[in-house]
């Protein structure tokens, strides 16, 4: 499986996910709560983006211009979502911590859709087949997927 296929899967999690928090969030009672939803989808984000930046950003910033272009707005988009869910954890205003969590989830979700239409195709262009099947078995071995 090349990598791409396996993180556009992992991205139809992600989606699943942000509908469901996308419907909790604003039923929240307490910043605590909140902070607790934040807390669950920073660690699952933190493992995908991981992946990303070691298996398939650093491939292509070998082949391409790191200062501007695809990788560099991907980079940016994941240090915003960062800022977001780190920025959240000492929010004790309900209101503040929804706006913030509901923020990191929209941006979240464009980021998705510009790799899904934009970063994948380039990186099956740039990269070609065989390199995502190489970075595809590693994505496998990281997340411990018995073939």
């Amino acid at each position: 499986m090349k990598v791409t296929q396996a993180l556009l899967g992992e991205h139809a999690v992600f989606t699943t996910l942000f509908t469901h928090l996308e419907t909790r969030i604003p039923q929240a009672d307490s910043g605590a709560e909140l902070v607790a939803l934040g807390a669950m989808l920073q660690s699952a984000l933190a493992s995908h983006a991981q992946l990303e930046d070691k298996l398939l950003f650093g491939a292509l910033e070998d082949v391409m211009d790191t200062r501007m272009g695809p990788v560099a707005v991907m980079r940016l988009e994941h240090e915003q979502i960062e800022g977001g869910l780190e920025a959240l954890m000492t929010q004790d205003d309900v209101t503040a911590a929804t706006r913030t969590l509901l923020q990191v989830i929209d941006t979240a979700r464009s980021h998705f859709a510009k790799e899904e239409q934009i970063l994948f195709p380039l990186s099956a262009q740039l990269l070609g087949d065989e390199v995502l099947e190489t970075f595809g078995e590693r994505w496998a071995s990281a997340r411990h997927v018995i073939e």
